[in-house]
C-alpha cells in the first residue's frame, strides 16, 4: 500500500458540454465552442490548480499538434494572462510524452515519441521519479486510461452549452467505481471546475 501511495498520480482534464460531448458532432478538432468559456477566471484557476504538481504532459499527436503548436507562443504575448503564461512555460519546460504510430521523430524540444499501447506507457511512466502524469484534453488518451481504471484524479470543465451531439468520453463498459469530489468551483458564464479522485 505505501509503494501505491508513493507512485506517481495521473490526472487528466477535459472540458464537456452539459449534455456530456468533449466535441460537436461535426470536427472533432474543432473546439470553437470552449473559447468563451476557457479564457473565464474559474477554467483559468483550474488548470493552474493541475499542472504544478506535474512534471509530466501526457498527449494523443492530434492534441500535442494543437497544444505544442499554440501554448509557446503565450510566452511573452501582449496582455497574456499571467495564468496561461505560466501554463506554457510550463509545458515548455517540462517532459512531454507523445502518443503516435504516425511520428517517428519529435519535431517538440523535451518530447519522446512512443507508439505503445496507453495503459502500458502509464505504467512505464509511474515506475520512473517525477510528479503527477497530467493529460490534456487527449480524448483517446483519457478514454483508454479510463477503461484500464489508471486515472487517479479526474479534472472536468463543464461548461452550459448543449452540443446536440458528438463524441463522449464517457462511455458504457468503464469499470465500475466511485470517485470522491476533491475541489468545485463555479464561475462566469455557469462555468463549472470539478476535481475528482478515485477512491481504492
Amino acid at each position: 500500500m505505501t509503494e501505491q501511495t508513493a507512485s506517481r498520480r495521473v490526472v487528466t482534464n477535459m472540458s464537456l458540454s452539459l449534455d456530456g460531448h468533449y466535441a460537436g458532432p461535426g470536427d472533432a478538432r474543432d473546439m470553437g465552442w470552449v473559447m468563451p468559456y476557457a479564457i473565464t477566471d474559474v477554467a483559468r484557476d483550474h488548470l493552474a490548480s493541475l499542472w504544478g504538481s506535474a512534471t509530466t504532459a501526457l498527449l494523443g499527436r492530434v492534441n500535442a499538434e494543437g497544444f505544442l503548436g499554440f501554448w509557446p507562443t503565450v510566452i511573452g504575448m501582449e496582455g497574456a494572462d499571467p495564468r496561461d503564461e505560466g501554463f506554457a512555460k510550463w509545458l515548455v519546460d517540462n517532459e512531454k510524452v507523445v502518443l503516435s504510430s504516425t511520428l517517428t521523430e519529435s519535431p517538440w524540444e523535451r518530447t519522446t515519441i512512443v507508439d505503445k499501447p496507453t495503459a502500458e506507457v502509464v505504467a512505464d511512466l509511474k515506475e520512473t521519479e517525477g510528479g503527477d502524469i497530467l493529460v490534456l484534453s487527449s480524448a483517446s488518451v483519457i478514454k483508454a486510461l479510463l477503461a484500464a481504471d489508471q486515472v487517479d484524479r479526474l479534472a472536468l470543465n463543464v461548461f452550459p452549452v448543449f452540443l446536440g451531439g458528438g463524441p463522449r468520453l464517457f462511455e458504457d463498459g468503464l469499470p465500475a467505481g466511485q470517485w470522491s469530489l476533491v475541489s468545485q468551483a463555479a464561475g462566469e458564464h455557469g462555468t463549472l471546475s470539478l476535481v475528482y479522485d478515485r477512491v481504492r
